[in-house]
């Protein structure tokens, strides 16, 4: 969330075409559900591409090679532990145009929330996240939310993009950002 709320700010024109397909297709009457998700790509766009230079877990907890295999020139033999650098290749330029830069139209008409094995936050296989479906769901009503309610605004004039990793992947420097309500949800929102 923090790093998707830190992109948006920082790509004010990627926040605005976010708010205007909620706007379009939730209004300002009714608050965000979960029904609305499927009828929001762009939200899950940024969401996914919030993912891909971000993941959660930079490196996918190790899993073992059930067969002899070759991968990128290199022979696994069977048995053999893995640890795969999501990171890597979530931002690997010979895979992505533009790895560095936030560009969520790179998963428009993109079924689900994986691209073979170059996009795979939630990691792969039997061992993939229990929790994918969860969090997605999650984190679409909450920035969903944040976008259709609330103007923002960077307490800093230079949004710092450094990261800080460990077992999970997260914001050096906490984001300081201020949030008020836009005019046409004062109603709604005073109502909850």
């Amino acid at each position: 969330m923090e790093w998707a709320v830190t992109l948006l700010l920082k790509y004010p024109e990627i926040h605005n075409k976010a708010r205007k397909e909620i706007d379009q297709h939730v209004g300002h009457d009714r608050l965000i559900e979960e029904q609305d998700l499927h009828n929001l790509p762009y939200l899950n766009c940024i969401i996914n591409e919030t993912l891909r230079m971000y993941p959660a877990a930079p490196i996918i907890p190790p899993h073992e090679s059930s067969e002899d295999c070759v991968v990128g020139g290199y022979r696994i033999p069977q048995g053999t532990m893995l640890n795969v650098n999501l990171w890597a290749i979530q931002n690997d330029p010979k895979v992505w145009d533009e790895p560095s830069k936030f560009k969520p139209e790179r998963f428009e008409n993109v079924e689900g929330n994986r691209i073979g094995y170059k996009f795979m936050p939630f990691g792969s296989g039997r061992r993939a996240c229990p929790g994918q479906n969860l969090a997605t769901r999650v984190v679409g009503l909450t920035l969903g939310s944040l976008i259709q309610c609330f103007q923002w605004e960077a307490v800093e004039e230079e949004i710092d993009m450094v990261e800080k990793s460990a077992v999970s992947m997260w914001k050096a420097k906490p984001l300081k950002a201020i949030f008020k309500p836009r005019n046409e949800m004062v109603e709604l929102i005073s109502l909850i």
